[in-house]
Formats: C-alpha cells, sequence, structure tokens
C-alpha cells in the first residue's frame, strides 16, 4: 500500500510503475511470468500485488485478486482505477475481472507492458460485459 492521493490527480504511468514494482515481488517458479497489479482506491491509497503460485495450480492467486484483497481487508470498498502489467500486456483472467466487477463495475482497467506501453484502457465493463453482480441474486428466496 502507498499514501493516499486525490484520484483526480491519477498520473497513468505512475499507476503503472507501481504495478511493475509490484511484479518484483511475484511467487512465480512454475510458469516465471510475473504480474502486477496497482489498485487505486477512491480515497487515493493504492494497493498493490503480485500473482503468487501454488504446486498446486488451482490454489494460485492472481495479482488483481491480491490488491484487491488486500484493500478489502482493510475495509475499503471503493475503487475507481487498476493497472495491470505484465512483460506482454496480458489481459485479466476471468475469475479477476468478475472479482472487481463485485465492487466497481465501471472502474478504470489499464493493461500495460513491462515497458509502460498501454494496451487497454477502458471501463471494466468492457472487459467483461453483462458481468454477475449481487442484484442478480434472488435477495427474496433467502
Amino acid at each position: 500500500m502507498s499514501s493516499a492521493r486525490n484520484e483526480r490527480d491519477l498520473d497513468v504511468q505512475e499507476l503503472i510503475q507501481q504495478a511493475c514494482a509490484a511484479t518484483k515481488n511475484a511467487y512465480i517458479p512454475y510458469s516465471n511470468y510475473p504480474v502486477g497489479a496497482a489498485l487505486l482506491a477512491a480515497d487515493g491509497t493504492v494497493y498493490t500485488g503480485c500473482n503468487v503460485e501454488n504446486a498446486s495450480f488451482p490454489v494460485t492467486i492472481c495479482a488483481e485478486r491480491v490488491a484487491l484483497v488486500k484493500a478489502v481487508s482493510e475495509g475499503v470498498r471503493d475503487f475507481s482505477a487498476i493497472a495491470v502489467v505484465t512483460r506482454n500486456a496480458g489481459s485479466p483472467c476471468g475469475m479477476c475481472r468478475q472479482m472487481l466487477f463485485e465492487f466497481a463495475p465501471q472502474m478504470r482497467v489499464i493493461i500495460a507492458d513491462m515497458d509502460g506501453n498501454v494496451v487497454f484502457d477502458d471501463a471494466l465493463a468492457q472487459l467483461l460485459p453483462l458481468g454477475f453482480t449481487p442484484n442478480h441474486l434472488d435477495h427474496a428466496a433467502s
């Protein structure tokens, strides 16, 4: 986590650099594919995450979910942007898209490579059209 800042002052390259820095902590003995994420909360605080692999592959957790879980565990529920970086600007997986969608369907998603070249900069809803939300749950049945 880094210091708080005003979201109107969002510096895309700074957010990308924080995501790049997070890749240095990635635990990737199997894929050798580091991923870093920098999640910007509405209050300006940035939560970073890296991928953490496991010999039992389904237990692996992606950088985006690490950053999200760190923020949520601190009581944060409102997000405005996330930068995700990989060596070739790989896109977040479906599970990460859904986890982020739970909190901020209109969150700005910036996907870049390790050199800071942006390949996507748009709303999360563009990456996960018709995403599943709490509004889809039948609360009357519970």
